[in-house]
């Protein structure tokens, strides 16, 4: 099946969210607001929300799409500092929009169950990342009959080696048509990416979350040492580090679960999986699993995952199994 199309709309939806990010995170100092589960969200979450669910309600109305985001917060009566703020940021790049319709955009993210055709999206992947001036993603994937057929990856700070004169790049994949690159500031193509084929431990590279409420860096380093890995792990936060594996600059990303019954969200892996397999490379859960996105909104079948260039990959699972975290 063609998706010329999706690609096209995915790809001016990301940047033009971008566009609003970038001007958010510029401020001196950014405000969040904290969610029951303790996450931070900013304006440009939500800012972000709106303007790509209506890109891709207007594109294809009939199209679900699984986001991250509700206007439900905004709404309080505490909160409406931040609702103003929404809705400018917003108007500076949709100046006819009306208030209410910015809030009823938002919401158009709110599904989560499952559908034979749906869109999932993170507005801000990597929100402390963001808040702190560091790496964050917009990232956005299109799920067709349970499969990631169309992903793009917006990543504002990102520099990569390849282009070190470069800040700021979007990676877009379609299912079978493999990974380009483009330049943030103007969408002029980079070139094609393509994962590393180092499998010296002595030169392998990878990476991991700053974080480390959902990952353990113990666990992390296990592998590590388990495979002869010297490097120290490089973090960063955010999607961006599929974008990392798949552009050749790491050879390995490892999300480790820290706590056992954790689940992972599908928005935080459709993209940056289909941009790393398309890029050559793999990406399974711990137990050697294939993400399986049929189950709404969250990985419910999968624990953990593990990114690499391919050819490391058996070990990185042999490695695992050592350390007993499998199950």
């Amino acid at each position: 099946m063609n998706y010329y199309s999706e690609k096209l709309i995915a790809m001016a939806a990301v940047r033009e969210a971008a566009d609003l990010c970038r001007a958010v995170q510029h401020e001196l100092s950014v405000a969040s607001i904290t969610k029951t589960d303790r996450s931070p969200v900013t304006v440009a979450d939500f800012g972000s929300q709106a303007l790509i669910c209506s890109r891709l309600r207007k594109a294809y109305p009939s199209d679900p799409i699984i986001a991250e985001e509700t206007s439900a917060m905004l709404r309080l009566a505490e909160n409406e500092k931040d609702r103003t703020g929404v809705i400018y940021r917003v108007r500076m790049l949709r100046p006819d929009a009306d208030a209410e319709e910015i809030l009823e955009w938002i919401d158009y993210g709110d599904h989560k169950d499952q559908a034979d055709r749906f869109w999932t999206l993170d507005p801000i992947d990597g929100t402390k990342g963001f808040l702190r001036g560091d790496q964050y993603a917009i990232a956005l994937a299109l799920i067709d009959k349970g499969e990631v057929v169309v992903a793009a990856l917006a990543c504002p700070n990102l520099v990569l080696s390849s282009a070190p004169q470069e800040k700021g790049v979007v990676a877009v994949a379609v299912k079978g048509e493999g990974t380009e690159i483009y330049r943030l500031s103007d969408m002029e193509i980079m070139g094609k990416a393509e994962v590393s084929s180092e499998t010296d431990p002595k030169g392998v590279r990878f990476s991991e979350s700053v974080e480390s409420t959902h990952t353990s860096h113990s666990d992390s380093k296990k592998i590590a040492d388990l495979l002869g890995i010297s490097q120290h792990a490089v973090r960063l936060d955010s999607q961006a580090k599929y974008v990392v594996v798949a552009a050749g600059d790491a050879e390995i990303y490892l999300r480790m679960p820290s706590k056992r019954r954790y689940v992972e969200n599908i928005w935080d892996h459709a993209g940056g999986m289909l941009i790393v397999q398309e890029a050559g490379g793999t990406v399974t859960d711990i137990n050697g699993k294939d993400l399986a996105f049929k189950y709404g909104y969250q990985l419910l079948e999968n624990k953990g995952i593990i990114v690499s260039n391919g050819g490391l990959h058996d070990s990185i699972l042999d490695a695992v199994k050592q350390t007993k975290l499998t199950g």
